[in-house]
């Protein structure tokens, strides 16, 4: 639902899911790429705006693509009404989300270091539209499965090269300014669609359709501020796609197995959060209230962007000789995981709102501390040329994880009951994390340490041109 490396990363995270999360200065650090300029003796074809205004035209245009990746959220329970489908095709619906992403992620990472940054923004501007207007439109379950993949679509091609946007177009001395916002404009667009939806449908009339007009305004001036953007990226020649292998080099590959259970923990829990919150909160308000819903999701993904952004603060306070940061973060997050998962079992053990937001704020900070944390480490033991690779199949695991668990969750629901199957899901979750944990302290996993780098990579690839 949903977010660093350097190298010819792939853009789409989402961490996101779970898109999730901030760019990165990886082993080398990223650079601007070369602002575009018109040719001499040649009058400029469209106007453009100024490199500042670009920069708070993109981050708007971030924020609504990934506003609109969540705002069904709230609103599953009405389409269970409406349409007469069971919990486990609410979680097959959700996770529809994952496919649009991989495949954006895989097909189309590298795209705008050969079209150009506004020529790759622009689609993925329209695949969030046409997601809106099929949802709008939408009269069966199959529609909606539609509506998810453009959805996922538009995520997987927007994220990275936004991220990568913001780098191109922030002063040289801003660049970690630029990647705070980029983490506030990924994980703050996720919250806010629960929460916009989850007001619309709950005070506002016409739910089903309010929520997407609403959506569809707001992408209107996103789309003609990314067409006024000024260009960061020289195009001199066809593009020729190159879809992004995910592969592990043996180098990473003790690392990976560490980070990767880190990662499918921590997007198993935002998945869970966006697709089966509204359940778990439904059955514990009296009378339910989506506006509660989405303000409980968004909390979770605030959480996760605070989480990313206070990784550094977290390292440099635990910081000892022999603990390098990537070891202390991962340590950090799936700790906080095993607590925030005993908070929510005890939360729906007892239909306790507050524990079931307590845990859920507790994850996502934990979530996002993780994920900030294993992406530096397997970028940290990749060779440079092998981090693109390497990143994709991390991104790829955690997108699984966005997916796969809730719909098993779902499966739960239908053949015990909701608490039993919120309660396996806990345990699984908090097992996972230990995992990790004794693989951190036995030394199989230390190797997440040991490749030096600083945990300063963010969560959202970024094209090559930002090496």
């Amino acid at each position: 639902m949903p977010a660093a490396g350097s190298a010819d990363l792939p853009g789409g995270a989402a961490s996101g899911g779970p898109d999730t999360g901030t760019t990165a200065d990886a082993a080398a650090p990223p650079t601007r790429a070369a602002p575009v300029q018109p040719p001499a003796g040649r009058a400029r074809r469209r106007p453009s705006t100024s490199r500042r205004a670009g920069f708070v035209l993109a981050t708007y245009a971030f924020v609504v693509t990934m506003l609109g990746t969540t705002l069904p959220t709230p609103i599953y329970p009405l389409y269970r009404e409406r349409f007469g489908f069971s919990q486990l095709m609410v979680t097959v619906v959700f996770a529809t989300y994952a496919v649009g992403v991989i495949a954006a992620l895989l097909l189309f990472g590298r795209l705008s270091d050969q079209v150009g940054r506004r020529r790759a923004l622009l689609p993925g501007l329209l695949a969030s539209a046409a997601s809106a207007a099929v949802f709008l439109l939408a009269d069966n379950v199959g529609v909606l499965l539609v509506g998810r993949v453009l959805s996922g679509l538009s995520a997987g091609v927007f994220t990275g090269t936004a991220t990568a946007t913001l780098l191109d177009l922030a002063p040289p001395h801003r660049r970690g300014r630029a990647t705070l916002v980029a983490t506030i404009a990924n994980m703050g667009g996720l919250g806010c669609g629960p929460l916009l939806a989850g007001l619309l449908s709950q005070y506002a009339p016409n739910p089903l359709r309010l929520t997407f007009v609403v959506d569809l305004a707001l992408l209107v001036p996103a789309a003609v501020g990314i067409w006024l953007m000024p260009e960061t990226v020289e195009v001199t020649g066809p593009a020729r796609p190159r879809p992004q292998r995910p592969r592990v080099p043996p180098s990473a590959r003790s690392v990976f197995v560490g980070v990767a259970l880190a990662a499918f923990a921590g997007f198993a829990v935002l998945g869970l959060y966006t697709a089966v919150a509204p359940a778990f909160l439904g059955a514990v308000l009296d009378p339910p209230n989506r506006a509660i819903t989405g303000l409980v999701v968004f909390a979770v993904f605030a959480s996760s962007a605070c989480g990313q952004a206070s990784l550094d603060v977290v390292t440099r306070r635990l910081a000892a000789p022999g603990r390098p940061p990537e070891r202390i973060g991962l340590t950090v997050g799936c700790a906080g995981l095993v607590l925030g998962m005993g908070v929510l079992a005890l939360g729906l053990a007892t239909s306790s709102v507050a524990g079931l937001v307590i845990g859920g704020v507790i994850s996502g900070a934990s979530q996002g501390i993780a994920f900030r944390a294993g992406l530096a480490a397997v970028n940290a033991a990749s060779p440079a040329d092998r981090r693109a690779e390497a990143a994709s199949a991390f991104f790829v695991v955690a997108y699984v994880a966005l997916s796969l668990p809730v719909v098993g969750v779902g499966l739960l629901v239908e053949l015990t009951s909701l608490t039993t199957a919120g309660l396996v899901f806990a345990a699984i979750v908090a097992a996972l994390a230990i995992v990790v944990l004794a693989l951190l302290r036995t030394g199989a996993g230390a190797a997440a340490a040991a490749g030096g780098g600083a945990a300063t990579d963010g969560a959202v690839p970024v094209p090559a041109r930002d090496r």
